[in-house]
């Protein structure tokens, strides 16, 4: 198999990952964010 098929196979996976991961990321997101600090607590609700 010549090279550049094996370089243009890699790079379809990496980027396929890049984008699952990417879109892992973004539905954490949307997720409830509670920050407790020295002001007091802040709740975040989901972004919908």
């Amino acid at each position: 198999m010549p090279k550049a098929v094996l370089y243009a196979i890699i790079a379809v996976l990496v980027v396929g990952g890049g984008i699952f991961a990417y879109q892992q990321y973004e539905k954490k997101q949307d997720t409830l964010q509670i920050e407790i600090g020295p002001k007091g607590m802040k709740v975040d609700p989901p972004n919908r």
